[in-house]
């Protein structure tokens, strides 16, 4: 099934924004199985459920791991059961003997021990995980029906890794690394600013090829003076849905004590 990116929706500051990885996937996909189902033409939602029930009531989540799909959004992000992951079967941490993984969907999608796929119709309601996971996926509050579910997808999002401090010809410079993920289109243009009050600029080392996966990038930078900085980034090309990214949700801050 090849690489594939999946990030936690509860990838936050206070985790430095490491709930993230890409791994390389083997299994079946999951229009394979959904094109020999006979249904009823109203059962036209897909809820694939696993296995969530323990002894201990979790403390930090809610019991139950099922997301309700249309077929048609299954199939467009090309999902499919695993089996395997970076060249071995799949471990009973990652969902043996098979989970489903959403290229491009929050991990809250990516069910884990997957027991079950049924076809439902339009009353359904929203599963326990879908409504747990509302706020993190951006929905418009906690909808009670699952039709009334935006597809819980990664939107466009880019952050920075660390910052070097290099002396180039008896000058010091500065080399912002990070990160760019998420997103359904190729981005042309990543900007960056490091102060609100000034205007973007282009990232110098910046080129995407695919949005499967992250692409590194790398911006030279001479700042005019010590002090405290806010790294924001933004996608201007093309025009995208980038809701966290545009809120100031992964800025990161550096104190830079010499130029």
């Amino acid at each position: 099934m090849g690489l594939h990116l999946m990030e936690c929706a509860g990838n936050v500051r206070a985790t430095h924004f490491g709930l993230i990885s890409v791994a390389d996937w083997t299994g079946v996909p999951i229009a394979d199985i959904l094109d020999h189902v006979k249904h009823k033409p109203e059962a036209s939602w897909v809820m694939i459920s696993g296995f969530d029930q323990y002894i201990n009531q979790p403390v930090t989540s809610v019991s139950g791991a099922s997301w309700i799909f249309r077929p048609e959004e299954l199939k467009a992000a090309r999902a499919f059961l695993a089996t395997g992951m970076n060249g071995e079967p799949l471990t009973r941490d990652h969902g043996a003997p098979v989970r489903l993984v959403v290229p491009g969907g929050y991990g809250c999608t990516c069910i884990k021990w997957v027991n079950s796929i049924a076809f439902v119709d339009d009353t359904a309601e929203a599963t326990s995980q879908m409504q747990e996971f509302a706020g993190r996926t951006l929905q418009q509050g906690v909808p009670q029906l699952a039709r009334d579910y935006q597809p819980a997808t990664i939107d466009h999002a880019a952050t920075p890794i660390r910052v070097d401090k290099w002396s180039v010809g008896g000058k010091l410079k500065y080399r912002v690394v990070g990160i760019l993920w998420g997103g359904s289109q190729i981005v042309k243009t990543l900007e960056i600013r490091f102060n609100p009050n000034e205007d973007f600029v282009p990232v110098h080392g910046f080129q995407q090829t695919s949005n499967d996966l992250w692409t590194i990038w790398t911006h030279t930078w001479s700042p005019c003076e010590p002090g405290h900085y806010a790294i924001h980034l933004a996608v201007t090309d093309p025009p995208v849905q980038a809701r966290k990214l545009d809120a100031g949700y992964y800025v990161r801050s550096v104190k830079i004590s010499e130029v």
